[in-house]
């Protein structure tokens, strides 16, 4: 399945989105409606509460008087720390059983408020921002639930702010005008991105082949790589021995093809392959083949994996290189060359531009990237100096 992460501030009109894709046929799970449920009547969950904090937090028809748990479980910092070890492994293991139950080509919508504040972000496979203008939060928020405009600044205020949501962002729906636009929005955003990402994830489906565009350098290139690089980290856990941003891309001012070229190491290609269906399933589909970088010491070539990003949107190629040979090292170190050598980086440029016109119609980049080998291997030549002289280390 496809697992979608909903958030925005209060007042943002998160709903709105959520209604829609739940419509398209999108499966919702809400952590605001599970964190009632779990705490309704009858439940483990109350007569926990009513342990921990007393039967004063009941109302008189015995349902929780959530204005008199709140005096009490906000009143310190141990008291909030009793009710999140009570109620969050309660909503995390509903919102397990509400996933689990999905079906295998579903796409999941977890409407979570705070996955920002609690750093959830690497958990889905994409992460969906909705945001308004703060006065039109403002204004929903007193006209829509009646609150005090002092109470609901500081409520915005209390949750995360625009860069915070913004660094994890892979979509940000403005929903501060006409419900008809931001619709529009989602609607696109369910045909074009989450049904196409989920087959891609399910059936390992590569995206297609084609000729080598170079465009400009994108300021965002980093910011978007580390929000992929988190999942990858997520997803590899401790056989993970790092994981980083490499390639043009990766080289401020670098015209690049607009793909994101990501490096995981390992120990061994063992664990390489230990990782390829937890990576493909995470939404980074592992190529069929032999895949290799050609050895700099004249032994032939280097034995890698390679995955692909099944985000059609977002397209990333991700080697999986091991600590067994020398090419993860020369990644970075080709990386961090261009980045201290302005000069190598424009003739790289040049390089680039010349070959993808003479292969504009090729349909591939296989040709591409052969003919621009050779400079990359003099590139090499010269880093692996630099580094002598400078004692450059990854």
């Amino acid at each position: 399945m496809l697992r979608v992460g909903l958030t925005g501030g209060i007042g943002a009109g998160k709903s709105t989105v959520a209604n829609r894709l739940a419509e398209h046929g999108a499966v919702l799970v809400d952590s605001d409606r599970i964190a009632r449920e779990v705490v309704e009547p009858g439940t483990e969950g109350l007569a926990r509460l009513v342990e921990a904090f007393g039967d004063e937090i009941l109302a008189a028809d015995g349902s929780l008087d959530r204005p008199a748990l709140a005096a009490k479980a906000f009143a310190d910092d141990e008291s909030r720390r009793r009710l999140n070890a009570i109620v969050h492994p309660l909503v995390g293991a509903r919102t397990g059983e509400l996933m689990a139950a999905a079906a295998p080509d579903a796409v999941v919508v977890h409407d979570i408020p705070l996955l920002v504040e609690n750093g959830l972000a690497a958990a889905y496979h994409l992460v969906v921002v909705v945001d308004a203008p703060v006065e039109v939060r403002v204004r929903r928020l007193v006209t829509a639930r009646g609150m005090a405009e002092d109470d609901a600044r500081a409520r915005i205020r209390a949750q995360a702010g625009d860069e915070q949501r913004r660094a994890v962002a892979d979509v940000w729906l403005d929903n501060g005008g006409a419900e008809d636009a931001v619709l529009a929005e989602v609607d696109a955003l369910w045909a074009d991105r989450l049904v196409p990402f989920e087959a891609n994830v399910r059936l390992r489906r590569p995206r297609p082949p084609m000729s080598p565009r170079i465009a400009d350098y994108d300021p965002t290139w980093p910011e978007q790589a580390e929000r992929v690089l988190a999942r990858v980290r997520a997803t590899a856990g401790e056989l993970a021995r790092r994981a980083d941003h490499i390639g043009s891309t990766a080289v401020p001012g670098l015209p690049a093809k607009d793909v994101l070229d990501l490096q995981l190491t390992v120990s061994t290609l063992d664990d390489a392959d230990t990782l390829g269906e937890l990576l493909s399933d995470a939404g980074f589909p592992r190529l069929e083949g032999e895949w290799c970088d050609d050895a700099q010491d004249g032994t032939g070539t280097w034995p890698k994996r390679l995955h692909v990003g099944a985000d059609p949107k977002r397209p990333v190629n991700l080697h999986v290189r091991s600590l067994e040979t020398p090419a993860w090292r020369l990644a970075l170190l080709f990386r961090d060359y261009l980045r201290a050598h302005p000069d190598e980086r424009d003739d790289y440029r040049d390089v680039k531009l010349r070959l993808a016109e003479a292969h504009a119609e090729d349909g591939n980049v296989a040709a591409y990237a052969d003919e621009k080998q050779e400079f990359v291997n003099g590139v090499f030549a010269r880093a692996e100096k630099w580094a002598a002289a400078t004692g450059w280390t990854p």
